[in-house]
């Protein structure tokens, strides 16, 4: 799409390792012992990892082809091309599932200055009014960013002072606002997340989790029981530490013990979409990451 993603944020400042192959022992943990039949999941991935060349129908036809029943659209702000976009999805029988929120990294809700701030309401005014014409259920919120201007208290409390101001419009359009956990110095540990979300009292605000993101200073299945029912949503990623430094890989091919993330999703009942958010490829690559998925997560016959 053109746009500074999260993934290259999560980038900054970290030494990528290159991983090639399918791990053996990543795979070996990823079998899903302990659990009987498949997680009750929707599988899909991020719109930007298809490829940018083809068309909007040729990219969601792609999609379904290998095995993905919905997408994680970014926000877009020209209502034509929006439309254009809900057409090629329900076309190739695809859902778009939630819109991913393009502002808050540029413009965050922490920020002291009221015009930062303005731009990523906006932003997230346009993405929920995305959402309704999508038909989707919900959008993704980076809720803040810790730096040397903005301490986390003040990350805190300026963050949740905007997002209640967008609650009445979350009701209103019947989109859920689901708050996810980032390398943004904030809401760094399940407990911290559980109560930053349960401060709202509200059913329009939930967890988005991402597996990936924790596993430099903790356990995904930890998270997964600790925030229970409050996740809405799921981004899939892997996460790999090497000598003198880490990288995000393939799925299967990092650290995460899949086995033990799939058994906490079916402990807590997690029956949403898992959307899978990693570089982007052509169709055989996409057909392997649908096929990891199914192997390491998801289980079944």
């Amino acid at each position: 799409m053109g746009r500074t993603s999260r993934r290259e944020f999560v980038r900054a400042g970290v030494a990528v390792a290159c991983v090639a192959g399918i791990g053996g022992g990543a795979l070996v943990r990823g079998m899903n012992a302990g659990v009987s039949g498949a997680l009750p999941v929707k599988k899909g991935l991020v719109f930007d990892m298809l490829p940018a060349r083809l068309s909007y129908a040729e990219r969601f036809k792609l999609a379904r082809d290998v095995g993905f029943e919905v997408v994680q659209a970014p926000t877009t702000t020209d209502m034509h091309e929006a439309e254009e976009i809900k057409k090629a999805a329900d076309a190739a029988n695809i859902r778009i599932d939630s819109v991913m929120n393009m502002d808050h990294w540029k413009y965050p809700l922490s920020s002291r200055d009221p015009a930062v701030v303005a731009k990523c309401v906006e932003g997230m005014k346009t993405s929920l009014h995305n959402a309704k014409l999508w038909e989707s259920d919900a959008v993704l919120l980076v809720p803040a960013v810790v730096n040397a201007e903005t301490s986390y208290r003040k990350a805190w409390t300026r963050s949740q002072k905007e997002i209640r101001k967008l609650i009445p419009m979350a009701a209103e359009l019947k989109v859920v606002i689901a708050i996810e956990e980032v390398w943004n110095k904030f809401l760094l540990s399940p407990l911290e997340m559980e109560k930053y979300i349960g401060e709202f009292e509200s059913p329009w605000i939930k967890a988005w989790f991402d597996v990936g993101n924790v596993v430099l200073y903790g356990y995904p299945q930890d998270w997964i029981r600790t925030l229970g029912t409050s996740i809405y949503k799921v981004h899939l990623k892997d996460f790999k530490r090497k000598e003198g430094g880490y990288a995000w890989v393939n799925l299967g091919d990092g650290d995460v013990d899949w086995a033990a993330v799939r058994q906490a999703f079916a402990e807590t009942g997690y029956s949403g979409s898992v959307i899978v958010e990693l570089d982007g490829g052509d169709e055989a690559y996409l057909h392997d990451v649908s096929k990891r998925i199914d192997r390491l997560l998801i289980g079944g016959a």
